[in-house]
């Protein structure tokens, strides 16, 4: 054997154990551990397929509790009974404005404003205050209102529009006799801590 030939035996050896080493390497518990580790949680020892339905799933879970808070919940808060509950809100706060007495101011005043929310109740002391009570005291003018009939224009989950018909009937010392007087009202209201109250009311 030519030293030639021993040098080369040499280098396929060192190759080898190089060869060797890696795959020691690549073998090693250690490196197995990280490999695990890398993976999520949920998905550890899951084949490839069934780690992709997981997947799928959880995402169905996710979408599924979106369409409920997002969607269902405020639906739950519109329905037909919601709506009955706004339209009678409604009729009863327009009634209770637009009736009084003048024997009994403070008390029918304190009625209505007990339907009513936001600026629109401050506007309406006001108004009653200084307009509407010195007037019914002078001219004894006493009005009451009868519902024609209300529908929900626009609902949603915390404010709503109700369109309202009202015949409203009025005496005073210099006319005894009722006038009587149709109108319409755009009326709307706001969930106010669960109750529906006035926040506008506009004649149409």
């Amino acid at each position: 054997m030519t030293d030639r030939d021993i040098e080369t035996d040499e280098t396929d050896e060192q190759a080898n154990d190089a060869d060797s080493a890696d795959a020691s390497v690549e073998e090693s518990p250690e490196r197995k551990t990280r490999q695990r580790w890398a993976r999520p949680r949920i998905l550890r020892n899951v084949p490839p397929v069934p780690a992709i339905l997981v997947i799928l799933l959880l995402i169905s879970a996710g979408a599924a509790a979106w369409m409920y808070f997002a969607r269902y919940q405020p639906n739950q808060r519109t329905d037909p009974a919601v709506a009955q509950a706004v339209i009678r809100a409604a009729s009863d706060g327009t009634v209770a404005l637009l009736s009084y007495s003048p024997e009994s101011l403070d008390k029918d005043f304190a009625a209505a404003k007990s339907h009513l929310s936001g600026d629109f109740l401050s506007y309406y002391t006001q108004f009653t205050d200084q307009i509407v009570a010195p007037a019914a005291k002078e001219k004894s003018l006493k009005t009451t209102a009868h519902i024609m009939g209300a529908g929900v224009q626009e609902l949603h989950a915390d404010s709503a529009v109700v369109l309202v018909y009202v015949d409203q009937s009025t005496t005073s010392k210099d006319r005894p006799d009722p006038t009587m007087s149709a109108s319409t009202v755009l009326v709307s209201m706001s969930r106010v801590n669960g109750s529906w109250l006035i926040t506008k009311f506009e004649p149409v």
